[in-house]
């Protein structure tokens, strides 16, 4: 017979409560996304509490945690222009993705430091990523603050996709050869390991 251990989670510590969703909530997406200071400073950084959340318009939302009370460079270059770019982390990409997400300075920018090459966006400011096979231009549509106010949910319209013609034939995305990473518990990635084919049940939305 299974059991359980159950933990309620009145007085559970934050690093407990973030632990824990971080090995339950599994596989996430990598959101590697680009945005730019006021004074043009360009900002790269991995988010996997991320996920779309319409379709129409399309928009994304990333949940975005504030470090010792400080907003984080890309909360603050979002909030300070209304615009962001996600690009979709790959297996290619896995080592600048990670080394990304270190902790530099505000007047550090990740592309210049670990040489990430970026291509000009056509519709918002911050540029794209140019090794990333997908990129989606995103304007600000909502922020939403959340619980104890250590976490907030940023709403952005994709305004754009950027698709790369290794992994779109002008209908389908083909996920398989785009290879995305996802976050699991701890210090781990995967990529997409093994796939199981299952009949669409219903049909996809057209309004």
């Amino acid at each position: 017979m299974t059991r359980f251990v159950t933990l309620p989670t009145q007085d559970m510590s934050t690093e407990e409560a973030y632990r824990l969703l971080c090995g339950c909530v599994t596989p996430r997406p990598v959101a590697w996304i680009t945005t730019q200071s006021a004074d043009g400073r360009v900002n790269a950084a991995p988010f996997s509490s991320y996920n779309y959340v319409a379709h129409s318009p399309p928009m994304v939302a990333i949940n975005i945690g504030s470090r010792a009370g400080e907003l984080k460079d890309t909360a603050r270059n979002i909030r300070e222009t209304g615009e962001f770019v996600v690009n979709v982390a790959t297996e290619s990409t896995l080592e600048l993705v990670h080394a990304s997400g270190a902790d530099y300075p505000p007047e550090i920018g990740e592309p210049e430091q670990l040489g990430i090459e970026l291509v000009a966006s056509t519709i918002v400011k911050p540029p794209r990523i140019l090794v990333t096979p997908v990129q989606m231009e995103c304007r600000l549509e909502q922020v939403l603050p959340l619980g104890r106010g250590l976490n907030t949910l940023y709403i952005g319209e994709v305004v754009a996709f950027h698709l790369s013609d290794d992994i779109f034939d002008g209908r389908y995305v083909d996920t398989v050869a785009m290879r995305p990473i996802s976050r699991l518990g701890g210090p781990y990635y995967a990529g997409l390991g093994e796939i199981f084919h299952r009949p669409m049940l219903q049909a996809p939305p057209t309004r």
